[in-house]
């Protein structure tokens, strides 16, 4: 063994002896909220999240100086940089949490079965009883409709910009569906209710509300399935050409079902995206305390718009049903997030 191997041997073992263990990682934790505890008893602060934050300054100052004494400069820049991470993923999903916290405390009480499975026929202001059922019944069909209108032509645009134009046109394609994904959700709706309604003379319903629904669907499946198409190997397209498969059967049976993971994920974001929307939605449907499986005919409810107007109400039995109702449209959201993260993850899993 040279004397440099000595010395890098001497090095390395040094900085094995010169480190925190995580115990005392632990330990500096737990001191550094037990302090953030004494400066909430004996200054002014005072606040759930604030202490949280404090707590989590605390910690982080604390165990980069521990680290700077203990284990040198180098050790304590990486534990800065590691905690910094930390605190910010923290405080991002502090309110996060926050939000869902309260939404699981106040709707809880009211969520229940026989509030899944009952609407608000019959029942008043100052009743107890009543359910969200015709609202779930007014999302899904308003939802399955936009997505119907949305999902093929949102398919057509996205073939047609990846497959068969490379001039201009695609560009301006392109431009135009991304100024639609920014537009506010409440332009959508006053465009089916000045054409649809207004001009047209429709009655207010569901398909309504699905229309300006798939309106705000339609430039988000383009994207995710241009992105898609755009990821599948053109090697498997080349095979087919070079078998004397036609482009059109190329596309429906090669490209398509190499993407299909990725464009449905993209589907059902979309949805989840606008299942929740309210203005567009209560601007071409309208309200409904019956149920109304017809989304052609009549007013028709969802369930952002029985939020809407149940929380702006002044019995507090209907507030409790608003969140609710609430507590409900975020466990559907949730699955459709679920669904996408599983199917993405299985397309992820079958590439391997």
């Amino acid at each position: 063994m040279t004397i440099a191997d000595s010395t890098q041997s001497l090095r390395r073992q040094s900085l094995r002896q010169a480190s925190i263990p995580r115990a005392g990682v632990a330990v500096l934790i737990a001191g550094s909220i037990g302090l953030a505890f004494v400066l909430f008893a004996v200054t002014p602060l005072q606040g759930d999240a604030d202490f949280v934050v404090v707590a989590a300054l605390l910690s982080v100052v604390i165990l980069v100086a521990a680290s700077w004494t203990v284990e040198g400069r180098r050790r304590a820049i990486d534990r800065f940089a590691t905690s910094a991470t930390m605190l910010a993923l923290i405080l991002t999903l502090l309110p996060l949490g926050f939000v869902l916290g309260y939404v699981i405390k106040r709707g809880a009480k009211d969520f229940n079965i026989n509030f899944l499975t009952h609407s608000l026929a019959g029942i008043g202001p100052l009743d107890a009883g009543g359910g969200v059922y015709h609202a779930i019944i007014g999302t899904f069909e308003q939802v399955l409709i936009a997505s119907f209108i949305s999902v093929p032509l949102g398919l057509m645009v996205a073939i047609f910009i990846t497959e068969y134009s490379r001039s201009s046109l695609a560009t301006a394609v392109r431009f135009l569906v991304d100024v639609m994904t920014g537009i506010p959700s409440i332009v959508a709706g006053l465009f089916v209710l000045s054409f649809w309604i207004l001009a047209l003379n429709q009655p207010y319903t569901g398909f309504a509300a699905a229309m300006a629904l798939a309106i705000l669907e339609l430039p988000i499946i383009v994207r995710t399935s241009e992105e898609m198409i755009r990821l599948v190997p053109a090697a498997l397209r080349e095979a087919a050409y070079a078998l004397g498969v036609p482009k059109w059967k190329t596309i429906l049976r090669v490209v398509l079902p190499t993407a299909t993971t990725g464009i449905t994920t993209g589907v059902m974001l979309a949805m989840a995206r606008v299942i929740g929307e309210t203005a567009p939605v209560f601007l071409v449907a309208g309200n409904n305390f019956f149920i109304n499986n017809d989304p052609l005919h009549g007013q028709q409810a969802s369930l952002a718009t029985f939020i809407f107007i149940n929380a702006r109400a002044s019995s507090d039995l209907q507030v409790d049903r608003a969140w609710a109702a609430a507590l409900t449209l975020i466990l559907i959201v949730a699955v459709l997030y679920v669904s996408a993260r599983l199917l993405t993850r299985r397309n992820a899993l079958a590439r391997r």
